[in-house]
């Protein structure tokens, strides 16, 4: 008898484990996304893509996707979100949405609660057909957020939070392959396409190599792309290679200037250059998330597409971190420094006394545009007050709007992102709510507001030489000297009167520009001086932080891709690493960056240069 109770037990209990179903929905993979945009940017901090309803204090269109249902029934609903002003104000927050499925629509109001990223219980809902539509439905326009949708018939069957356990969740439930498809074997991975990695792309590939060039937004160009909006700075043909930088005049914006509408960026001009390159293939939203090493060298990267969540594996000789954060050599366990080195280190006079973490910060940028008759804003107060003496009685915010200073600008960069559209909201709804005599802003409405924070420092990448102030002040000479920085010693701080107001809370920036004369910049600051086969071009680099105050503008970081696309062919010719382009092949380099890349004979308009130059006269070679 006992057996048999056994037997019947098992039996009730397989049913049981038969009927139970699931269905993990990622929300960057809804099909008709409507007014919602994909933000990718804190994917290695929260574990995924997210869905931003940024609609600057309007609600966006609904996103919709159809999913299939393993069956038809009573499903429990969890929703990943976040209630991003949790760390200014405690209670109730702004980003609020709510959830269709099917014909049914669930009154719960989501993404205004907790202080994390959580899995935020609905409650239940019956499903009649397998085949269904769902509904994000956007309440305020002010950046609710939605990472994944869980259905189970399971009771309390809660998704894990822990960002190890959470991904092997995802990967059994989307069914992802344990072994990742291939993307095919390249000359040279470069990695992030902003204008040094599009140059190091470039060059490379019109120098013989096969080129994968990998980004993890739909568009190119990075800080010169129209989601960011950040003018090129610095000066091309100078120097002693004067060709470098010339790729620039053939993609380069016509127009300059920050903060302007989108067509001044030509994200679309970029893009064809780069079409036109037979041996450059590039791979559009898809973001690095896993190095593979053999010793000190890199073997392979993973890239996960930042919508549909496939991943593609990238082999090669070579690799150029051109992400800026130096995310490749960080996978790779390449040296790093971050914030700023003490005065004695280095022997720098404008370098702390002590060192510290502290760096430059982003910058979310924004406008208004007038309209023909009063607008309205909603009444935002969300944990940051303005007075009549503290606001900001402007009608747009460029480079000067820039927070995270004192935050990790990796660890803490959705926080940092976040206050930068907090204090932007927060004061336009001050301007157009309660400001006495606001006359001039009573037909104004926000045009834009980025949601792609443009940042300045991260972590820089160690080579066999670190770009220290001496190198610059008193024009050391290098052998390996390559691109020429032109833009002035530019660190920027806490603007003193905003600290004034908002003592540790800053989101508004000042600088000082020390000028210098055209800097030729040894090469041995474009590769790792422990992972073997890694470049690195653009603003993580081996320099100082004061240091990376002048090399960090994009024309200079272009000229420092075109330089590592020549050594990656020399490479390549010689069967050698970036190393022994320095010590057995430099005269070839020098060679290759004296001829250029470039069409020649285009008109140069990529001049602008803010910081300044205390001469034009020829630079030490």
């Amino acid at each position: 008898m006992r057996n048999l109770w056994v037997l019947l037990l098992a039996v009730v209990l397989s049913v049981h484990v038969s009927q139970a179903a699931d269905l993990l929905v990622e929300a960057e993979s809804f099909s008709n996304k409507g007014g919602w945009v994909v933000d990718q940017q804190f994917m290695d901090l929260m574990g995924s893509p997210y869905l931003l309803a940024h609609g600057m204090g309007v609600p966006v269109e609904d996103a919709t996707t159809e999913v299939a249902f393993p069956k038809r029934g009573e499903y429990y609903v969890y929703v990943r979100t976040y209630n991003w002003t949790a760390p200014w104000r405690q209670g109730e927050g702004p980003g609020r949405f709510t959830l269709s499925v099917g014909e049914e629509k669930i009154s719960q109001v989501l993404g205004c609660e907790g202080t994390a990223w959580m899995w935020q219980e609905v409650g239940k809902v019956s499903v009649k057909e397998k085949k269904t539509v769902i509904r994000l439905h956007d309440l305020t326009g002010f950046d609710g957020r939605c990472d994944a949708i869980y259905f189970t018939t399971k009771k309390r069957d809660v998704p894990p939070s822990d960002l190890a356990e959470l991904d092997a969740f995802r990967r059994k439930a989307l069914h992802l392959p344990d072994k990742v498809p291939s993307a095919g074997t390249y000359d040279l991975v470069v990695v992030g396409a902003g204008i040094a990695g599009m140059s190091a792309a470039v060059s490379a590939a019109r120098l013989g190599c096969n080129v994968a060039l990998i980004n993890d937004r739909p568009v190119v160009g990075g800080n010169n792309s129209s989601e960011i909006r950040v003018h090129l700075g610095g000066r091309i043909e100078m120097g002693p290679y004067k060709e470098l930088g010339g790729l620039q005049k053939e993609f380069g914006p016509e127009k300059g200037g920050n903060a302007q509408p989108a067509a001044t960026y030509e994200d679309q001009k970029k893009l064809d250059w780069l079409a036109r390159e037979e041996r450059v293939s590039l791979f559009l939203n898809y973001r690095v998330i896993r190095v593979e090493k053999e010793g000190d060298r890199i073997v392979a990267v993973t890239a996960k597409h930042i919508e549909n969540g496939s991943e593609l594996r990238f082999e090669g000789p070579l690799f150029s971190d051109c992400t800026g954060d130096g995310t490749v050599g960080y996978l790779a366990g390449a040296d790093y420094r971050m914030g700023r080195e003490s005065r004695e280190e280095f022997g720098e006079s404008i370098a702390p006394e002590k060192a510290d973490k502290m760096t430059m910060g982003a910058s979310v940028q924004w406008y208004s545009v007038e309209t023909d008759g009063p607008s309205t804003f909603p009444e935002f107060d969300y944990g940051i007050e303005f007075t009549d003496e503290s606001c900001e009685r402007v009608t747009m915010g460029e480079w000067t709007w820039e927070t995270g200073m004192n935050f990790d600008q990796i660890k803490d960069f959705e926080r940092i992102r976040d206050y930068g559209m907090l204090v932007i909201y927060s004061n336009w709804s001050y301007l157009k709510n309660r400001l006495k005599g606001n006359d001039s802003y009573r037909n104004r409405q926000l045009g834009w507001v980025a949601y792609m924070a443009g940042k300045r420092e991260s972590r820089r990448l160690l080579g066999d030489y670190i770009l220290k102030e001496d190198d610059l002040t008193k024009h050391v000479a290098h052998e390996d000297a390559s691109f020429t920085t032109t833009w002035s010693i530019d660190l920027h701080r806490p603007d003193p009167k905003n600290s004034r107001y908002f003592p540790n809370q800053e989101f508004k920036a000042v600088t000082t520009h020390i000028l210098i004369y055209p800097y030729p910049v040894p090469y041995r600051c474009l590769y790792s001086r422990n992972v073997e086969n890694l470049f690195m071009a653009g603003r993580n680099i081996s320099v100082t932080h004061v240091a990376l105050g002048t090399v960090r503008v994009m024309r200079t970081t272009g000229m420092m891709g075109e330089v590592v696309g020549m050594a990656a062919s020399l490479c390549k010719k010689y069967d050698t690493m970036p190393r022994g382009v320095y010590c057995y092949h430099l005269n070839d380099l020098k060679a290759l960056m004296k001829e250029g890349v470039n069409e020649k004979g285009l008109p140069n308009n990529q001049q602008y240069n803010e910081g300044g130059i205390l001469s034009e006269a020829p630079v030490v070679q």
